[in-house]
């Protein structure tokens, strides 16, 4: 563990890195995602680390982890959101779903997590934030609605939490604090 640790840790650090570039635009910040985290902690919840994307002073949006709930088990993916709360970009970044099924909800094998692109929890509305198959707005493929049905959930549920801690995740509340302790 000793010899291969630090490159094993180097290597996961890269993957992250590239995670976190997918989900924003191209020079939508200036600053090192990986560096600038701060630590959520959700009530009833584990904890959340929040990478957050900025340009110069200003946090323009932020990028962090969800877990869906899918068919194999867990769906771990990643989520950029901006200042406004609409999604930038959507990845999954480790599933087991049944290769040549439930994999397409990997942007490798088809472009269906671009769907999330542009929406907010009130783009579509709260009702349309599901399958097809359940009224809902989002695709699903063929034999397999429990993987995207998962994902869907897991990004609506990334969505509420980012407008339940907003300012939180984007400073707002350490620049506040700050901002009055200089007042005093």
């Amino acid at each position: 563990h000793q010899a291969t640790g630090p490159a094993i840790a180097e290597a996961a650090a890269r993957d992250m890195a590239l995670s976190l570039a997918q989900v924003l635009p191209e020079n939508f910040s200036d600053n090192d995602l990986l560096a600038d985290t701060l630590t959520l902690q959700p009530k009833g919840s584990p904890p959340v680390v929040v990478h957050q994307a900025r340009k110069g002073d200003r946090v323009m949006g932020v990028v962090f982890p969800v877990v869906g709930k899918g068919y194999a088990g867990p769906i771990h993916i990643v989520m950029g959101v901006d200042r406004e709360g609409r999604l930038l970009g959507v990845r999954v970044t480790r599933h087991t779903e049944t290769p040549g099924l439930g994999d397409k909800i990997e942007v490798a094998k088809h472009d269906w997590v671009h769907s999330f692109v542009g929406k907010s929890l009130d783009n579509p509305v709260p009702a349309r934030w599901a399958v097809q198959k359940d009224g809902g707005e989002f695709d699903q493929f063929a034999g397999a609605t429990i993987t995207p049905r998962a994902v869907v959930n897991a990004v609506r549920g990334g969505l509420e939490l980012f407008a339940h801690h907003r300012s939180t995740m984007l400073g707002e509340d350490a620049a506040a604090l700050t901002a009055s302790q200089e007042t005093k």
